[in-house]
């Protein structure tokens, strides 16, 4: 019996030594998934992104939504071969050829944190080279600090490994983005070989700061689905008309009446969504501000993250995209050119009228995008509280309450009607736009 046992041993012996071997070689354990870490890195990565974009120069809404859009699928595509069940949204996007994401070794281990965190920084490091020294240095040091947590949970070969491959997939899809020929949008706001269109009812700088409409060819970037912007045109606004009778001036009477009328909640609401860009972090970065708490407070995983900022990241591009094709096809007039010109030509508004034309309102297209994408991956009835300005003085920030994702759309479009900035026609039809958007974005296939 004895010798039967000292054999067994003697058999098992290199088992155990190889094991041993394999457990300090592939730590973490080979069974961990993306779905197995925590989504702190990507969190922190989001809220840094938000600082860049407010103190960056050049980042209007269209081009942060682009930020936030490629930025999204960068990491979906990093981490989701961690992800059993799920699938590269290749030969689903526009010209997002199959082939173009490398692929992971699935003989090794990788560390799903580590690889979020390479594709990030790769990615967000070029977006924002333009960004300030401290800026750059903030970058750097996040990336850097990650690295070296992670290389308490796992061995340099892991996590060298797993920097490695998310690089590549953040240079991939940097090649991806540029292909569309943004890649510094951030320099071309306000182009000076477009010629503003002149007659009746059409656009007028509001302000000769800008005599140039913003991104007037921002129509015409590629969306991440086609059907975002061929499909989508929205129906005409009311025939523009000076004749008091008419649903455009009645309109345009709607916008004065409010005006002159704002209560102190209306002002709170519309100084709450207005989102400057320079003073804050653009509407799209609101609606990513709003996904981080969410997020934040469902102690989502590192899989659960991907996907949440993938969808909402492509929607909100597309809804930007969506929007100005609209308003440089209609290019209508803004309510205080009109109120000026034919009703009263003392009138001011509590906001600064954005630099381009009316139809639809942005606000509206991009939060009804938002709206139907969170809705669609949390729910109908998901209450929540929006502490994104909370630490503002210049504004009452204090934090606001929604019984669901539509009743924060319907609360961030009206406030344009409250700012003096949009006809109602803009702000009811643009949150129909952007919820189709987010229709569309939920038939892709992401498992």
């Amino acid at each position: 019996m004895k010798t039967r046992i000292f054999y067994l041993l003697l058999l098992l012996t290199p088992i155990m030594v190889f094991n041993s071997c394999k457990e300090d070689d592939d730590n973490p354990p080979a069974d961990l998934r993306t779905a197995d870490y925590s989504s702190d890195v990507v969190l922190s990565w989001i809220e840094l992104t938000l600082k860049l974009t407010e103190e960056t120069p050049g980042f209007s809404p269209p081009v942060a939504a682009r930020v936030y859009g490629y930025s999204g699928l960068a990491l979906y595509e990093s981490v989701r071969q961690g992800m059993p069940g799920y699938q590269s949204l290749e030969g689903q996007l526009n010209d997002f050829n199959i082939g173009a994401i490398p692929m992971v070794d699935s003989t090794v281990d990788y560390h799903w944190g580590a690889v979020a965190n390479a594709t990030l920084g790769a990615f967000l490091e070029n977006c924002f080279q333009t960004t300030s020294a401290a800026n750059l240095t903030l970058i750097h040091n996040l990336k850097e600090d990650y690295v070296a947590q992670f290389r308490t949970e796992a061995n340099d070969a892991i996590v060298d490994r797993s920097i490695a491959f998310g690089e590549a997939v953040g240079n991939a899809i940097l090649a991806y983005a540029d292909s569309d020929g943004q890649a510094e949008c951030y320099n071309s706001n306000f182009p000076s070989s477009y010629t503003v269109p002149v007659g009746t009812g059409l656009w007028e700088p509001t302000s000769t700061a800008n005599p140039i409409p913003l991104q007037p060819y921002w129509g015409d970037v590629r969306p991440f689905m086609e059907t975002n912007v061929a499909d989508l045109l929205p129906v005409p606004p009311p025939s523009y008309s000076t004749d008091p009778n008419s649903d455009f001036y009645l309109e345009a009477m709607e916008v004065y009446d409010a005006v002159n009328n704002l209560t102190s909640e209306q002002q709170v609401i519309a100084e709450f969504w207005s989102d400057d860009p320079g003073n804050t972090a653009t509407p799209p970065g609101h609606s990513y501000s709003i996904m981080m708490q969410i997020l934040s407070e469902e102690g989502a995983d590192l899989a659960r993250a991907a996907e949440v900022y993938a969808k909402l990241g492509m929607g909100v591009h597309d809804a930007f995209v969506s929007c100005w094709y609209a308003k440089y096809h209609y290019n209508l007039v803004r309510p205080i050119t009109f109120i000026h010109a034919n009703i009263d030509d003392t009138w001011s508004i509590p906001l600064a009228t954005p630099p381009f034309p009316e139809y639809t309102s942005g606000h509206s297209v991009q939060s009804g995008a938002t709206a139907q994408i969170l809705t669609d991956l949390f729910g109908d009835d998901y209450g929540f509280v929006d502490r994104t300005h909370v630490n503002r003085t210049d504004i009452d920030g204090s934090p606001r309450a929604f019984t669901s994702f539509y009743d924060f759309a319907e609360e961030a479009a009206i406030s344009r009607l409250y700012g003096g900035i949009h006809y109602r026609a803009a702000i009811d039809i643009g949150v129909e736009q952007g919820i189709a958007i987010g229709n569309n974005i939920g038939t892709l296939q992401f498992h």
